[in-house]
Parts: structure tokens; C-alpha cells; sequence
């Protein structure tokens, strides 16, 4: 792709109960498109599906287009915190989605943000 193109940052936030993504210009403070699990969806408990992770991604990827922008870079986060720490099953898809959908995937990293000995966690953890 030609040195012009536009950049854009994909936030993907994958909890167990949800599948939420935003894409914002490189700055973060200027949001393009968003779509969540819930607004895909009819069943609660499949907003964090894969399915309606790809069905998330096909839309936002369209509107990404429209506004000019035909690369992300990935940020990954899991709930974080003291919960977990893994993405949930959306994320993987949301990903493959979007590279799928012709955006070119630039960095992928991962954003949870990992208390360096926060609140004191939940009951059953350690």
C-alpha cells in the first residue's frame, strides 16, 4: 500500500459479556465508527460471540472506509484489572474480520491494564 494511506487505531475491548470496538483517528481522540456486541445481536448472551464479532467488524470496516482510512493498528484489551486478564472470544475474530473486510492490520498490542497491586481482588482468586 502506498505511503499516503491513512492510519486509523482499532480499540477492541473483549470481556466474556461483550464484544466492544471503536476506531478513532492515531491521535484516539477523534472517533470514526463503533459498534458493540449488542447492537448486532438479539440474545444477550451471545454478545461476545465471535459471530457478532465479525458482524461488528464488517460494519465498522465499511464506515472506516467511507471516511478515508484503509489501515488499523489493533489495540487489544481484556476486562483488566483484578478480573481477567485474557481478551475474550471476540477478539480473534474481530481481527481476522477487519482483515478480511481489505483494512490493512498494522501493530497489534495488547492494552489490559494490570494493576500493580490495586483493589484487592475477588473472593475465589488465589
Amino acid at each position: 500500500m502506498s505511503s499516503d494511506s491513512k492510519w486509523g487505531i482499532a480499540h477492541v475491548h473483549a470481556s466474556f459479556n461483550n464484544t466492544i470496538l471503536t476506531v478513532t483517528d492515531l491521535s484516539g481522540a477523534e472517533t470514526i465508527a463503533k459498534s458493540s456486541g449488542g447492537s448486532v445481536v438479539k440474545q444477550n448472551r451471545d454478545e461476545a460471540s465471535p459471530y457478532a464479532a465479525m458482524q461488528m467488524a464488517e460494519t465498522v470496516a465499511e464506515q472506516v472506509k467511507a471516511a478515508g482510512i484503509d489501515g488499523v493498528h489493533v489495540r487489544v484489551r481484556g476486562p483488566g484489572g483484578n478480573l481477567q486478564k485474557t481478551p475474550g472470544p471476540g477478539a480473534q475474530a474481530t481481527i481476522r474480520a477487519l482483515a478480511r473486510a481489505g483494512l490493512e492490520i498494522g501493530r497489534i498490542e495488547d492494552v489490559t491494564p494490570i494493576p500493580h497491586d490495586g483493589a484487592r481482588g475477588p473472593k475465589g482468586m488465589g
